[in-house]
């Protein structure tokens, strides 16, 4: 009788291996998911208007950071953010600031971001102003910076003096108007010091040549500038209105600048300047005052400064609008000529209050 034998058993050892082998490598996914999903995956909620910015104030903590976080819904998944800052140990204040928000930002790029402080600049556009309350206006709209510190700082003469050689009046002359990159969360001290900085740079050396070759300080170019900004916003008719009252400062003649008279007023609506006004008691008042006013009139930019700088060569000493609105001067160098020009502008505006 013949007997075969059976086959071995297979082994389920390599059944086992695989099995094990798959489950880490299952395990293993997952948590190379989990920690992408935490640290990696985009976290930012897109909106179709571009980039969110995300402001956090000086002395703001990080709770009150994640609930702005979460009140604007600025993030799709807040909880890993959170879950991850507090395991990072996040500091209680917060670096305060102006943070773009890129849409391809994860938890682990963004939470770097705020504990690094890397906050983006602001364009802060600085618009002319005439008196102080609306430059303050205009920093708080922009910066974090309160209004009330800032003019506080533009009122305190031995600081002013102290820091920038200027009195209160003559500090306007630090603004110049135009457009800056500044951080967000910029105190009144920084902005006044970022703007002085700025008012240096304009200062060239060929620039305080000109003013001493006109007899003047910058400070009074600014102030000149700023009646020229007020007269004309004509480029070609600046430099032609700085070269008149330049005539008449040679000539030791009152100014008789009508915005130097609204800016005493108060009221630059006014379109006509009357006899009664040109009576007001106050060192602006260019027609009762020789000379340039104590300080200016309006922030003077770039352009009427320069215009000051570089005036027109000529004998004129008056001018008056032109009649048809066109924004544009007639120019006298005789008070004769003068009234012939100031007639017919007048004339112009008769006719149209007859047709109204």
């Amino acid at each position: 009788m013949s007997t075969t034998s059976s086959p071995a058993p297979r082994s389920r050892w390599p059944r086992i291996l695989g099995f094990t082998l798959l489950a880490v490598l299952i395990v293993g996914a997952m948590g190379l998911y989990a920690a992408w999903r935490v640290l990696w995956r985009p976290n930012v909620s897109e909106s179709p208007e571009g980039p969110a910015y995300l402001f956090i104030r000086t002395g703001e903590t990080y709770p009150e950071v994640l609930l702005t976080l979460q009140k604007f819904e600025l993030l799709r998944e807040p909880e890993t953010f959170d879950w991850l800052a507090r395991r990072r140990g996040h500091p209680q204040q917060v670096k305060p600031g102006r943070y773009r928000l890129d849409f391809d930002l994860g938890n682990e790029a963004l939470l770097g971001r705020l504990l690094r402080g890397e906050q983006d600049t602001v364009d802060f556009t600085l618009d002319a102003f005439k008196y102080k309350p609306q430059l303050a206006r205009q920093v708080q709209r922009q910066l974090e910076a309160d209004s009330t510190s800032l003019r506080r700082l533009l009122n305190r003469p031995a600081w002013l003096q102290q820091r920038y050689g200027v009195d209160t009046t003559a500090v306007l002359t630090l603004f110049i108007p135009g457009h800056y990159r500044l951080l967000w969360n910029t105190s009144a001290q920084g902005f006044i010091d970022s703007m002085a900085a700025q008012h240096r740079r304009f200062w060239t050396e060929q620039r305080r040549q000109r003013a001493d070759s006109l007899q003047l300080t910058p400070t009074e170019v600014h102030v000149l500038a700023s009646i020229v900004q007020r007269e004309t916003a004509k480029k070609e008719d600046k430099p032609l209105i700085a070269g008149v009252y330049l005539n008449r400062l040679r000539r030791g003649m009152r100014l008789q600048a009508d915005p130097t008279l609204l800016w005493a007023i108060g009221n630059f609506g006014v379109r006509r300047v009357l006899n009664k006004d040109k009576l007001v008691d106050s060192p602006y008042n260019t027609y009762k005052h020789k000379g340039l006013p104590p300080g200016p009139i309006t922030s003077a930019n770039r352009q009427s400064l320069d215009a000051v700088l570089k005036p027109a060569q000529h004998d004129y000493l008056f001018f008056c609008a032109q009649p048809g609105g066109t924004g544009y001067s007639d120019f006298a160098a005789t008070f004769a000529e003068h009234k012939k020009n100031a007639r017919r502008y007048q004339h112009w505006l008769d006719s149209l209050n007859i047709k109204r």
